[in-house]
């Protein structure tokens, strides 16, 4: 059953996707595999195409891979449209949208907060194109300032999410980034408030569907969530999980986390709450990988990317619903469309040869950035994840870490870190320099790094010398 789940493609009559309940059921029924089967195939083919008579045509073809959610069968494509860095331009995202809805992709993921709200209306004007049970729309509540926690405050960017989106009801409904500040955080922003009661009141009119929260940070907020399941009934959880934070999230260079991605999977699989992904490329950092090791993984799949194989080990786990990926430009969609569809799990050597790279990577002594940009934009123009990216770059490339005064490669590798700099970073006030330790990035990061200090670490390496 596994080679078949793994190869096979199946495609069912037209229907409607939120009425398929018991044609699927049937037709798994003579497939000779009970419904729990189902819920943790890792490719079950489209059991739904679109009407000849909507977009897409019928002549599309439709290889996605999708997984069930569990209670209500609606079938999610495991490849899910991350909507926090698109072009701010209707046309192209019209653009990108029409082809991941037409290649399969029906989960959408935004917030009030990226791109200061247009995520909410580009996305809405687009979708909204589509008839509604043509895609799943996913927002949250980001009322991480301290001056939204207010009930008040928090319902109005609630209700602002139904008008930019333009729809009656939200599919997946998010608390956004629990655990930065902690449990008095997560009293303030919803439960002291009583917005956390008002939200399971919703789902329970209809206007959420599914309702779960997003995690970055101290792990006391994730686990309080999740021991209280038996009172929340959370649908879903979306987590950082990618196969270098596995094992290795909680490494060095003045940064921490309280749980590994491992931690994370497995307690939400024991609970019954199946996970959505976030970062799986870990902010592109994979397809920045050290040549060396990006090396090791040609000389098994030549023709697969970093991506593809992070994808691949993402999807392969069976509690995942789905993988957010943000595709804000068309060669991007393209590529990660192909490797769903259908996507072919690692095998166990292939786990082994990423664990092994995994471990490599976690003694480079990067910054683990994922140029969310949730930091931006720094009072004194700073390009924060711009430095960070650059400082990794040259730590893949060999540049960094620079070796001793008396090498005879000091001063060579040294002048190639601050050309390199410069040119990666033309306007001057964006540097490292430009810092002033204010602090006022430090409670937006979701990744708990130490932002001053890392740019105090750049700094020297100028001055070095």
């Amino acid at each position: 059953m596994e080679d078949f789940c793994k190869n096979k493609i199946i495609e069912a009559p037209h229907s409607d996707q939120r009425s398929a309940s018991v044609s699927r059921r049937e037709f798994l029924r003579r497939l000779g595999m009970g419904a729990g089967a189902a819920l943790t195939m890792s490719a079950l083919g489209p059991l739904r195409m679109f009407a000849q008579d909507e977009k897409p045509t019928a002549s599309v073809p439709n290889r996605m891979t999708y997984r069930v959610q569990h209670g209500s069968g609606e079938q999610i494509s495991l490849l899910g449209f991350g909507m926090m860095r698109l072009p701010d331009n209707q046309e192209e995202v019209d653009q990108l949208v029409d082809y991941a809805i037409e290649h399969g992709v029906n989960y959408f993921d935004t917030a009030p907060m990226y791109m200061g709200g247009r995520s909410e209306v580009l996305t809405g004007n687009s979708l909204s194109r589509f008839p509604r049970d043509k895609y799943f729309v996913a927002t949250k509540m980001s009322n991480q300032r301290q001056n939204l926690w207010s009930f008040d405050d928090s319902k109005r960017m609630y209700e602002q999410s139904f008008e930019r989106l333009k729809v009656d009801h939200i599919d997946y409904y998010l608390l956004h980034s629990i655990g930065g500040g902690g449990m008095d955080t997560l009293k303030g922003r919803f439960l002291d408030n009583g917005l956390l009661d008002f939200l399971l009141k919703e789902r329970e009119a209809g206007r959420i569907k599914h309702l779960g929260f997003s995690y970055h940070g101290d792990v006391k907020p994730f686990d309080f969530l999740l021991d209280h399941q038996n009172e929340y009934h959370w649908d879903f959880c979306q987590i950082q999980m990618n196969f270098l934070d596995w094992r290795h999230a909680s490494m060095g260079n003045g940064w921490r986390k309280d749980a590994d991605a491992e931690y994370l999977y497995q307690k939400c699989e024991k609970t019954g709450v199946q996970c959505v992904i976030m970062e799986p490329l870990r902010g592109g950092a994979f397809g920045r990988m050290a040549e060396e090791l990006e090396n090791k993984l040609k000389a098994v799949r030549p023709d697969d990317s970093t991506a593809r194989w992070a994808f691949r080990w993402v999807g392969s786990y069976p509690n995942i619903l789905t993988t957010l990926s943000g595709m804000n430009r068309m060669e991007h969609l393209v590529d990660n469309v192909a490797t769903f569809s259908p996507l072919e799990i690692c095998t166990e050597a292939e786990n082994a040869l990423l664990a092994e790279i995994a471990d490599q990577m976690s003694g480079y002594p990067t910054i683990p950035c994922t140029t969310c940009a949730y930091c931006m934009p720094c009072p004194y123009g700073v390009d924060i994840p711009g430095n960070f990216a650059y400082y990794n770059d040259a730590v893949n490339n060999h540049v960094l870490p620079l070796p001793d005064k008396t090498s005879p490669d000091y001063a060579t590798k040294k002048q190639q870190f601050a050309d390199g700099l410069r040119q990666a970073l033309p306007k001057v006030e964006s540097w490292a320099r430009s810092c002033t330790d204010c602090e006022e990035c430090l409670a937006k990061c979701p990744q708990s790094i130490r932002i001053p200090n890392q740019m105090s670490r750049i700094v020297e390496l100028l001055r070095k010398g």
